[in-house]
């Protein structure tokens, strides 16, 4: 029988990857699509959000899209990868492709490593490798510190040393890519959207192309059917781990999540979480929140402090009406983020 295709999408935290499958599962055009969801906290808010596409009913749901809910993919293949990808692969008469949603934190090359295992590699390759990437925080210099100062300064030093697990996370991710897109460029003035296509250019392989996407919106046909066995050629997409035989993340960045019986005003929220990040080194900050006499569900994304929200479908009657948000970010405390988020009177339900 045929491989199933594999497209992974990496990313940063807050690049857009769960906005861009979830426009892929609602434009599919008849593929019967697998998702499998690389979580980073217990609360599954990716996975929920792509639940709610509303391509799958409840049911199919639940065997479409796979959560993995241990950290990251490159960390916990044995334990949770390998037996998920044997229960598709026992299935693959019923699929078309597979997409896997990286964590913001995961190293795509060991993932892409494991489709050579002997129990993976005949019944799967990894089609391609879609690379999303924010163009506003780059211009802003939120993730990889200002682009005219670094360009010039590897132009002057072949040798440069990184100096932050995130900068070789991020070159990681461009080194293994077939695509990479350019989100959030509406955010930036046209001069600067141009000036990170110039630099990422730069910084990618041969032949691999920069395409701006806006909310996901990307044709099935670009994103699919790469047909590049990526797992066969892995020596020409060079790693800074390549010597290392397994990687450490930084032990410092943890997630703090809170699940509260509280409703909230959106802007009275807004104001408090802008306020965590400048007083908190947090990247990331996601989750549902139930807003008083709103009958939908809140969806709200953070990065820095850009914050980003919108309803996405009504409360179900079995389900109950909590606000639930994770917290990402370097040496976070459950008790500061608690006191500074939350009213005393608040029912909380809090997971470490």
């Amino acid at each position: 029988m045929h491989k199933i295709p594999v497209t992974v999408v990496t990313g940063f935290l807050g690049a857009g990857k769960t906005t861009l499958i979830r426009n892929l599962l609602q434009n599919n055009q008849g593929r019967r699509i697998a998702v499998m969801v690389n979580e980073f906290g217990e609360v599954g808010i990716d996975g929920d959000l792509l639940r709610s596409c509303q391509v799958c009913d409840e049911e199919e749901a639940d065997s479409n899209i796979l959560e993995l809910t241990n950290g990251c993919l490159c960390c916990t293949v044995q334990e949770e990868f390998l037996p998920t990808m044997q229960t598709l692969l026992q299935r693959r008469d019923q699929i078309d492709c597979i997409v896997i949603e990286t964590s913001g934190l995961a190293l795509p090359k060991p993932l892409i490593q494991a489709f050579r295992w002997p129990e993976i590699r005949t019944g799967a390759t990894v089609d391609g490798v879609i690379t999303v990437v924010d163009c506003d925080a780059i211009a802003s210099g939120t993730l990889v510190g200002d682009l005219d100062a670094l360009e010039s300064q590897r132009q002057a030093d072949d040798s440069l040393d990184h100096e932050t697990p995130i900068e070789e996370l991020f070159e990681d991710q461009l080194a293994c890519a077939d695509l990479v897109l350019l989100t959030k460029g509406d955010c930036v003035e046209q001069k600067d959207q141009e000036r990170v296509q110039h630099w990422l250019r730069q910084e990618l392989p041969s032949g691999v192309k920069v395409l701006p996407c806006h909310a996901g919106q990307v044709s099935p046909d670009l994103l699919l059917g790469f047909n590049a066995a990526v797992e066969d050629h892995l020596e020409s997409r060079p790693s800074h781990h390549d010597h290392e035989e397994e990687h450490d993340h930084d032990d410092n960045i943890n997630a703090i999540q809170v699940i509260v019986d509280q409703e909230f005003d959106p802007k009275e929220l807004l104001t408090q979480l802008q306020a965590l990040v400048q007083t908190h080194e947090i990247f990331r900050i996601k989750g549902f929140v139930a807003v008083p006499q709103k009958p939908m569900r809140l969806v709200i994304h953070g990065v820095g402090q850009r914050f980003d929200s919108f309803y996405d479908r009504l409360w179900q009657p079995q389900e109950a009406r909590q606000t639930k948000l994770v917290f990402i970010g370097e040496n976070l405390q459950q008790s500061e983020i608690e006191n500074a988020l939350l009213q005393p009177t608040a029912k909380l339900s809090l997971q470490p």
